[in-house]
């Protein structure tokens, strides 16, 4: 929230977080919403600032990422996501 643009080939995890909002955001990003073994459950393509989207009853976990993201690498629902941890700056 409140960056000027997004972050380029990188994403953050939100948990636990079954919903989200975009709210004072800039630019759009690609969400997906994950189940607690890290399942795909939900995916929404370049979500739009000032909306409101929740994961549903099985969504534990959000994963926010640039635009592209996901069709870059094709994530569907039901895809498990192995996340490479990095400490924030």
């Amino acid at each position: 929230m409140f960056q000027k643009r997004p972050l380029e080939n990188k994403g953050i995890m939100l948990v636990p977080c079954n919903s989200i909002h975009m709210f004072f955001m800039r630019f759009s990003i690609d969400v997906v919403f994950l189940d607690k073994s890290s399942r795909v459950v939900k995916v929404i393509l370049a979500l739009k600032p000032w909306r409101i989207k929740h994961g549903g009853k099985k969504a534990y976990s959000v994963l926010e990422l640039p635009v592209g993201t996901i069709e870059k690498y094709n994530i569907v629902i039901g895809d498990k996501i192995e996340l490479k941890e990095e400490a924030a700056k």
